[in-house]
């Protein structure tokens, strides 16, 4: 296994999970719920843990949940369709945050940019994706910008 040039730092890599502050758990799983299609990982009095394979998105109620918001902090989630996405955000009546991407606050002012898999470097391991009942597959740009960095999908 390669490890970072410095020993005395840990390489990350990837993301195990994304904490979001909401106002309510269970209102913040059905508003996920009406966009995204995902199996509830677990609950507890006061969160829930969305699925999504070898990751999970944590929806954790806050008092303070909604109150500030910015331009710039936000967190990308990987879908195999961002067409769905983008019908199912306006079935809903969500506005989208004018960018050349599919960019979207939710009810709580949490910004989500998604991105479709096929279309970005991010890449699941084939057991994971079997896993998950998805077969997907890359673009030849995607294709590209991994064999750049020595990471050429099989």
């Amino acid at each position: 296994m390669a490890m970072a040039e410095d020993s005395e730092r840990a390489r990350m890599v990837g993301i195990n999970h994304v904490a979001l502050s909401v106002g309510d758990a269970e209102e913040a799983r059905e508003f996920y719920g009406s966009v995204f299609d995902f199996e509830v990982r677990g609950r507890t009095d006061s969160a829930v843990f969305l699925d999504m394979g070898d990751q999970f998105l944590a929806l954790t109620e806050d008092a303070t949940a909604g109150r500030t918001t910015d331009d710039h902090r936000h967190f990308g989630i990987v879908v195999d369709d961002a067409d769905v996405v983008e019908r199912r955000l306006d079935a809903q009546g969500v506005e989208r945050i004018a960018t050349a991407g599919l960019d979207f606050r939710d009810p709580w002012g949490n910004r989500l940019q998604v991105v479709q898999y096929d279309e970005v470097q991010f890449t699941k391991a084939a057991a994971v994706l079997d896993g998950m009942g998805v077969d997907l597959d890359k673009t030849e740009s995607a294709r590209e910008e991994l064999a750049e960095k020595g990471m050429a999908p099989e």
